[in-house]
């Protein structure tokens, strides 16, 4: 059956309204949620090309643990919402649910191409959305936004609390030996623990997971 989604809130905003409004979300996010990894049968990647003022979100589930891939849905829209550091989710955020609303299949957990937890206000992309959802969603960020960690061991596993201002809201993550890491947070209805191991799981040879690895492809913009 396809995915559920909530209406939260309209999109329709200024960034100061923005700030606002994720001000108030931010304390419905649930971090500690269990998420065994035996209970996952189908797990979804998001991404977002953004081109010249054009937004292209990809939704691509794979089959857990196999990683074979199930389904592949995209949508397009203009941008409207300007860029803006740490309001990235209104930017990006109509497109997914455009997206979403495609679905066929119905993912136990999904990875954002982006933050979680790791955000000054605690509400990153894959936290946003996971509300519009309420389902298990994943923060899997290629760069920092806030935070600090220790050095990593150089093998594949190797990870590190990620803190900010004392507090963990996530970690980084070697997904390849000798390989920077990425950065996973909660989204909404996981663990950081739990998070961390769906992630490894879902990345073979590469540095990104699959599921993300493959959404950005399909989300790429200016092909022909």
């Amino acid at each position: 059956m396809p995915v559920t989604i909530h209406p939260l809130h309209d999109w329709d905003i200024t960034p100061g309204e923005a700030i606002r409004l994720q001000r108030t979300l931010a304390p419905q996010v649930i971090t500690d949620q269990p998420l065994p990894l035996e209970s996952i049968r189908l797990v979804a990647g998001v991404d977002v090309s953004v081109k010249d003022n054009h937004s292209r979100a990809a939704i691509v589930v794979l089959r857990f643990p196999a990683l074979d891939v199930v389904e592949t849905v995209t949508a397009d829209r203009p941008t409207t919402f300007p860029y803006v550091p740490g309001l990235l989710s209104f930017r990006e955020g109509p497109v997914i649910l455009d997206a979403l609303s495609r679905l066929i299949s119905t993912p136990d957990a999904f990875l954002f191409d982006g933050q979680g937890l790791i955000h000054p206000r605690r509400i990153g992309i894959a936290c946003h959305i996971g509300l519009f959802l309420g389902v298990p969603t994943i923060g899997c960020a290629k760069s920092l936004l806030v935070g600090q960690h220790a050095a990593l061991p150089a093998e594949k596993g190797a990870w590190m609390p990620l803190l900010d201002h004392g507090e963990v809201i996530g970690a980084a993550l070697r997904t390849r030996t000798n390989v920077k890491p990425i950065f996973v947070s909660v989204g909404h209805r996981a663990a950081l623990e739990d998070a961390r191991a769906l992630v490894l799981a879902c990345t073979t040879r590469y540095r990104l997971p699959e599921p993300t690895r493959a959404a950005h492809k399909a989300a790429a913009l200016g092909r022909a």
